[in-house]
């Protein structure tokens, strides 16, 4: 069975490029006859907001989607987290780490998809551990799990290359556990067999594929759809933001707009003025 997902953060209200993810992932499952999920990642403790959770929810049943199970709360399954970081560590995999951005950024001598690559200052350090970010060594991991394939349904298979990223962080400073382990995790516990998402995530994929490897949980296939975009200040077409002033979901609903109706605009194609969907 088919059984996609959708994972906002509630750090903010959603806007129409999560209404057009959410509609994505749910046209996805109900097309053929699979599951829609809903995931809440609220492990950002600094910026999340149980408000933004309620909201989140009440947008997507304006916009006439519905999911099959109860969501889930990522701040609930830290647990999981740990206990995978931990297995990591003792097979060798993570190393400890104290940098900083600012550091990074002043060493570092590749970019890739993330930003400055990390190069490695720590790995042959011995650091105290406590408080510090955990690190995953990806030349170690590959050297264990051989070469690694995936598969977009848009895209075609794929060769994971996450070395591209250098060695990512699993565990952050302040808080339990990167976007790539959690999320990686998360959908192997909620049995996610299409991981639908936006193309800006694309890349973060051969991260996962490989953490997949090492912790043996399966493998699923990946759709990313294109994006919602919009003109920036200087013209260029940019992922849509709720920061350049595009009203929210909950501002279009306190409104009075018909959100079903919303939905079915999106699914048509016909987009409100001066947003765009992404070309190839």
């Amino acid at each position: 069975m088919i059984r996609t997902r959708f994972a906002p953060s509630p750090n903010g209200p959603l806007h129409l490029g999560h209404a057009w993810s959410a509609i994505v992932a749910h046209d996805r499952a109900r097309a053929a006859g699979g599951e829609f999920l809903v995931r809440i990642e609220d492990i950002d403790g600094a910026r999340s907001r149980p408000m933004f959770t309620r909201q989140a929810l009440d947008d997507l049943a304006w916009l006439g989607l519905t999911w099959d199970s109860e969501p889930i709360q990522q701040s609930r399954r830290l647990s999981s987290y740990a206990q995978a970081a931990r297995n990591l560590r003792h097979a060798g995999f993570l190393y400890p780490c104290r940098c900083t951005r600012g550091e990074i950024a002043a060493v570092a001598t590749e970019i890739g998809p993330d930003g400055p690559v990390y190069p490695g200052t720590c790995k042959h350090r011995q650091i105290d551990p406590l408080g510090a970010a955990w690190r995953l060594d990806v030349e170690a991991a590959m050297a264990r799990t051989g070469p690694l394939e995936w598969f977009d349904e848009l895209a075609g298979l794929q060769v994971a290359r996450p070395e591209r990223f250098g060695d990512v962080v699993l565990v952050r400073k302040d808080e339990p556990a990167s976007y790539h382990l959690a999320a990686t995790l998360d959908d192997a516990a909620q049995a996610i067999s299409h991981v639908t998402r936006g193309r800006d995530l694309f890349e973060a994929s051969h991260v996962h594929r490989l953490l997949q490897a090492l912790l043996g949980i399966p493998v699923p296939v990946w759709h990313h759809h294109a994006l919602l975009v919009e003109a920036d200040a200087k013209g260029n077409l940019v992922k849509l933001a709720k920061r350049r002033g595009s009203p929210s979901l909950a501002e279009r609903r306190a409104s009075g707009e018909d959100g079903h109706a919303l939905a079915g605009a999106l699914r048509a194609g016909h987009l409100p003025a001066g947003i765009f969907l992404e070309k190839d």
